[in-house]
């Protein structure tokens, strides 16, 4: 027991190295352009002010999201999703897995859960007993089931996931601000340094290796960031683009896509003043999300209802209905009572005019 122990701490020690590293190159970054560049290499006043302006302000808000994209600590599942004592019971000492998706299920009936195994199962985490819900993943890394899991990141020490999403994509905006500023500026240094233009001095070799370092980080930041703001932009994580979540009808890439703007929204808040600050403003509470009650792409210009399976009543338990499900139906069940009364009024109107005629017949 011992061992496993001072195994675990070791690998917890282990997983800072990416963090030091980091934050190693960032602090002689720190130096080697507010030293070496504007103080001993620039000759202009007032450019120095200038560059060193806006370089702070660019590392003050990259070291800010980086530091809440670390220390953030994941949203895990609350208690209502943990299986009652008596049922946890009943789970440990079943041995057939049939019998475990019953007691499951019953659980589920009062959970707003509309994701399930490939398999159509209830989605259980037997290391955190827990039922998991919607977006919610187990991280090996963190040994912790984290609400909208999109990945564990070595660079972060951390999961990047519903409570720390935003953080991270800012961190990698501002990353990559911090070093498209760095390698502009330093542009025109680097080639007077590999050109002769400036004397040799001890500030060659930094400002040198400044501008390969920020040029090779820019390249590695933006695909990545890149590849994010098309997931934002499409309401998925990471692990969602990879393996579609499964719904009651099936697997659907664009299940939880609301549009264009609604999925940027349910990442960055309502309130674009808060978009750039590495403040939490996203929607709701990482337990349920929105989804649609259709398989099609939001994108297109049609789409098509799509059915449910005919299970009995016995076999899929009865969850609550999200905001956007229950805006649908109402339209639907508004759109049904329209039409009622209208055929209604048809047959009142159809059997008043026989009645006329046949009086008039009579007389």
């Amino acid at each position: 027991m011992a061992p496993t122990h001072v195994l675990r701490c070791c690998q917890r020690g282990l997983a800072w190295i990416p963090v030091i590293f980091i934050a190693l190159v960032v602090c002689w970054s720190y130096y080697a352009y507010v030293v070496e560049l504007c103080i001993f290499t620039i000759p202009s006043i007032g450019e120095q002010i200038v560059y060193l302006i806006f370089f702070h302000l660019s590392f003050i808000m990259f070291v800010w999201s980086y530091w809440k994209t670390i220390f953030t600590k994941p949203a895990n599942p609350s208690k209502e999703f943990c299986l009652p004592k008596a049922e946890k019971e009943r789970y440990e000492k079943e041995e057939l897995p049939e019998s475990q998706q019953e007691i499951l299920w019953r659980a589920a009936t009062s959970l707003p859960l509309y994701t399930r195994t490939g398999a159509g199962a209830i989605r259980y985490c037997d290391r955190c007993q827990v039922i998991k819900p919607d977006r919610c993943h187990h991280c090996s890394a963190c040994d912790m089931c984290v609400l909208k899991m999109d990945h564990h990141c070595p660079w972060v020490n951390n999961c990047v996931g519903f409570s720390n999403y935003k953080f991270f994509i800012l961190f990698l905006a501002y990353s990559l601000v911090y070093c498209l500023f760095i390698a502009a500026t330093v542009l025109q240094y680097f080639i007077k340094f590999w050109t002769n233009e400036l004397p040799d001095t001890h500030a060659k070799f930094h400002v040198l290796f400044l501008f390969f370092v920020a040029a090779m980080f820019c390249i590695s930041i933006l695909s990545l960031f890149s590849y994010h703001l098309w997931l934002v932009g499409k309401n998925r994580s990471t692990i969602e683009a990879f393996r579609a979540p499964v719904f009651r009808t099936g697997s659907d890439k664009n299940g939880f896509s609301l549009g264009f703007r609604k999925n940027i929204a349910q990442v960055f808040g309502d309130q674009k003043k808060y978009w750039l600050l590495p403040v939490f403003t996203s929607q709701g509470d990482g337990l349920t999300f929105p989804t649609r009650l259709v398989n099609s792409d939001v994108e297109q210009a049609t789409v098509t209802l799509q059915p449910e399976p005919s299970k009995s009543a016995a076999e899929v338990p009865v969850s609550p209905l999200s905001e956007s499900q229950n805006r649908l139906l109402s339209n639907d069940q508004h759109a049904n009572n329209i039409g009622e009364h209208l055929a209604n009024n048809t047959l009142k109107s159809a059997e008043s005019e026989t009645i006329t005629i046949s009086v008039e017949s009579e007389s």
